[in-house]
């Protein structure tokens, strides 16, 4: 964060390899502020991620890569959007199906 916060500039293009790996929730938003602050800027993102959060960002494009194919993808047909939301929807139900 400390990096997008004091290096990033506008009119630039970052690639972004799981940016959310050491961020919490809380930080992942922080982080959405400032990518939204840049593109306002002039800049681009391209960004490999796995968290829902980042992915929701407004108007972006979301490819999704597995072993055939790239494919653009809708936020809420991404995986981790999907998986995500059953986990908090049905917690208990998720856990006693992973644990038995």
């Amino acid at each position: 964060m400390s990096l997008v916060l004091n290096r990033f500039k506008g009119n630039s293009l970052f690639i972004l390899d799981e940016p959310e790996a050491a961020l919490s929730p809380t930080r992942q938003l922080s982080l959405l502020v400032k990518i939204n602050e840049l593109v306002k800027q002039n800049c681009q993102f391209i960004i490999a991620t796995h968290s829902p959060i980042l992915l929701a960002y407004p108007d972006a494009d979301i490819y999704v890569l597995n072993d055939n194919n790239i494919k653009l993808t809708d936020y809420e047909a991404t995986e981790h959007y999907t998986l995500t939301k059953q986990f908090l929807n049905n917690t208990e139900k998720m856990l006693k199906y992973l644990f038995e």
